[in-house]
């Protein structure tokens, strides 16, 4: 099983990045972790041989504009797009006219499943969910594929929700927005430090750092800057750049 990091920067595009977007290909399905401008890439990595399974965590744009370009793609065994309970009017009011094309316009099927919480049962594996901290209402993903468990924990400050849903995972993907020791009461993120504390105090296994904010993060070197302060505390962390493979 591959994750394949299509987008890492967080609010806009930059040399650095696209805006963030991670697949992961299974036997059974390609899976989607957020829509941000990096989805234009995903045709690269995946046939259309597979159902495609789009998880959202919440409706801030750098999240979600990629899905103004899916009548790029041709998804043959369709699309289904999972949400927080209440984000799917939201999902059909920008998806459409004057903005875009709608999602009944696209030339696949498209199913929009809004998520309340528990866990569900999907085609070879199955996804909880849990409530982030972060300005507006998002959730984060654990999902149990092919015997191992990956977690997405995008937008959000270091709260017990993230590190319950992180409980033991093979490889947890957090947003690291901050750079080391900015913290904000206001606009909650993640920081090097504290998201090598929520690794560790979940008992992670694998630490992959996404979703750099693009006025902070401006190069590689600064990356590579917070991979080496997230390691201090867990050693085992990736700072990923556009376009990287992981291996699970």
């Amino acid at each position: 099983m591959k994750v394949v990091f299509l987008g890492t920067n967080g609010w806009y595009d930059t040399p650095a990045g696209n805006t963030v977007c991670i697949l992961i290909d299974t036997g059974r399905a390609s899976i989607i972790l957020d829509a941000g401008s990096g989805l234009h890439k995903v045709d690269k990595h995946i046939g259309n041989g597979k159902p495609v399974h789009m998880f959202l965590s919440h409706m801030h744009l750098d999240h979600i504009i990629g899905l103004h370009l899916l009548n790029k793609f041709d998804f043959a065994k369709g699309l289904t797009i999972f949400c927080r309970k209440g984000d799917k009017s939201h999902l059909q009011s920008i998806i459409a006219p004057p903005f875009s094309l709608p999602f009944s316009a696209l030339p696949y099927p498209v199913d929009i499943v809004e998520l309340d919480g528990g866990t569900i049962e999907l085609d070879g594996y199955s996804v909880q969910t849990g409530p982030m901290m972060h300005s507006v209402p998002t959730i984060g993903f654990r999902l149990s594929i092919e015997g191992k468990t990956i977690v997405y924990c995008p937008d959000t400050g270091y709260c017990d929700s993230a590190v319950q849903l992180a409980e033991s995972a093979d490889l947890l993907i957090a947003e690291c927005a901050f750079r080391s020791g900015e913290q904000s009461a206001h606009w909650p993120h993640l920081n090097p430090e504290s998201a090598a504390r929520l690794a560790r105090d979940a008992g992670a296994k694998q630490l992959a750092l996404v979703h750099f904010d693009a006025s902070r993060y401006l190069d590689a070197e600064r990356r590579i800057a917070a991979q080496s302060a997230a390691k201090v505390i867990f050693q085992d962390t990736t700072a990923v750049m556009d376009n990287q493979v992981m291996e699970i």
